[in-house]
């Protein structure tokens, strides 16, 4: 199975062109890293904006041409970060224990990330990942989990899947 990868950044500086976006370019190297087949078939840059985000999943979702969702950014406690209440809004049901795995593993060298709102979710047949915005949170958080990716997808798009090995 080859996964397909839509990933949006979420940041105001990045969409106005004050910033470099260094959170997408994070994921995509975990994700090539990693060694799972996928393939990136869209990358978009989105300010924090709850309605814009929850619209963007949705739509991606709808139009059925993404097998996951990476969102990074607009997961932290400051003023405008409210990316999770806009996956919340936009997923049919959430995977809670995906996002608690990721601060598990990654609060364990980082006392912060626990501060961090990640949230893992499902809208139609497609996987949306919530991650932190900083280049070295998202691809932590998502090699804490990228073992399960194969198997949480399979079972999205409701076919079979053998259980993943045990680490």
């Amino acid at each position: 199975m080859t996964i397909r990868v839509v990933i949006m950044t979420v940041s105001d500086g990045v969409a106005a062109g004050r910033r470099e976006d260094g959170g997408g370019p994070a994921c995509e190297e975990a994700l090539r890293a990693s060694g799972i087949a996928h393939e990136i078939v869209s990358r978009e840059i989105l300010p924090d904006d709850r309605q814009l985000i929850a619209r963007a999943i949705r739509m991606t979702a709808y139009s059925r041409h993404a097998d996951l969702i990476v969102l990074t950014g607009g997961t932290g406690v400051a003023p405008r970060d409210r990316t999770p209440e806009a996956v919340r809004e936009a997923v049919e049901f959430e995977i809670p224990g995906l996002a608690e795995k990721m601060r598990l593993e990654t609060g364990r060298d980082f006392p912060a990330a626990y501060l961090s709102r990640q949230v893992a979710g499902v809208r139609d047949q497609t996987l949306i990942l919530a991650l932190p915005g900083s280049p070295r949170g998202a691809a932590d958080c998502l090699r804490s989990i990228v073992d399960l990716l194969p198997h949480v997808i399979s079972l999205v798009r409701g076919e079979k899947s053998e259980h993943p090995p045990k680490a």
